[in-house]
């Protein structure tokens, strides 16, 4: 177990790299931690909302905090799976001979922008999979491993959508999180504007490395969890599956298909990541209700019933929240 200095000197790391992300970024304060969750819980994030909101400006502010290699992928219909992971090239040598090798392509970093990600065709989309999943990437009889940490942040616009290639749901399945962008407040309007008009920009420094991030994150994976922690994280997963018997109504009326096990272990382990933030080394109910939107919203897939009345993931996961929190209050 780590002692509780290793946990302040924990919490003190993420809240000054909070601080200077705020230096660049105004605002958007669930997103930033939403980021910053994922990266620690070893996962990978989709960010959905329309241009001009600083998501491409927050992993680029993120990995210069935390001195990470960083990649920007633009994706376009003719984009194509080399252009991801990589080709195999020929090279000439001082005499003449001729031999292949592997040049790496963008994927190669530790933070992956994966900008319109849904703008891409499906078999460019699918270069992802393995290199999200897995952590390596395969061309031709040679796998090559990705350096770890490794974070992928897609995303995607919900306006213009034609001419897009909506993710399948084994895709959608393998982001830890995803966090729907808003436009800021009046205030922070303000603010941004404010910043636009001064002469010089603050810029922010780096915080963290990499090896300080993987002590972060395994300070993370010591974070206790509680039996009853546990079982509410699994009966927000069994609420959403229309045909188990723990089923909430809205669930059995609206959701096609409910989350997969990949959200009960997403819940705990955003969870017990969130916790730490918190200045905890241990799992509360509270902490897996803060993620349970972000983690499940992409996970549940909705009957036409549900489009005809004007539901959403979000509606229908609001009502499962509040029901199953209401009942673990009660027992306890």
């Amino acid at each position: 177990m780590h002692s509780e200095a290793t946990l302040e000197v924990a919490v003190d790391r993420l809240s000054a790299v909070r601080r200077e992300i705020a230096k660049v970024i105004v605002g958007q304060d669930d997103v930033v931690e939403g980021v910053l969750i994922c990266l620690l819980a070893s996962g990978h994030v989709l960010l959905e909302g329309v241009p001009g909101l600083g998501k491409t400006t927050l992993l680029r502010t993120l990995a210069r905090t935390l001195q990470l290699k960083y990649s920007r992928i633009q994706f376009t219909p003719d984009l194509m799976p080399a252009d991801i992971v990589g080709s195999m090239i020929m090279e000439t040598g001082d005499h003449g001979a001729k031999s292949l090798r592997f040049q790496p392509g963008p994927i190669f970093a530790n933070l992956v922008l994966a900008d319109e990600i849904n703008r891409a065709t499906p078999k460019t989309q699918s270069a992802l999979l393995e290199a999200m999943q897995e952590r390596t990437v395969t061309s031709g009889s040679t796998t090559h491993e990705l350096e770890r940490p490794f974070l992928v942040m897609a995303t995607q616009n919900p306006i213009e959508m034609e001419g897009t290639y909506p993710l399948p749901e084994a895709q959608l399945d393998r982001f830890l999180m995803k966090i729907l962008v808003t436009y800021p407040s009046r205030e922070e309007l303000n603010r941004i504007v404010e910043r636009t008009i001064q002469r010089e920009e603050e810029a922010p420094g780096p915080v963290l490395d990499r090896d300080a991030i993987l002590q972060v994150r395994d300070v993370c994976r010591e974070v206790l969890v509680a039996p009853h922690v546990q079982q509410y994280a699994i009966n927000l997963v069994m609420a959403t599956q229309p045909e188990q018997r723990e089923a909430h109504n809205l669930a059995r009326k609206y959701v096609r298909y409910g989350s997969s096990p990949r959200g009960a272990q997403a819940l705990v382990e955003c969870g017990r990541v969130l916790a730490l933030m918190r200045g905890r080394m241990h799992l509360a109910i509270e902490d897996v209700q803060r993620v349970a939107p972000a983690v499940l919203r992409h996970r549940l897939i909705l009957n036409f019933d549900a489009h005809a009345d004007g539901q959403t993931p979000e509606t229908i996961l609001d009502a499962i929240i509040q029901g199953i929190t209401a009942q673990a209050f009660a027992a306890s």
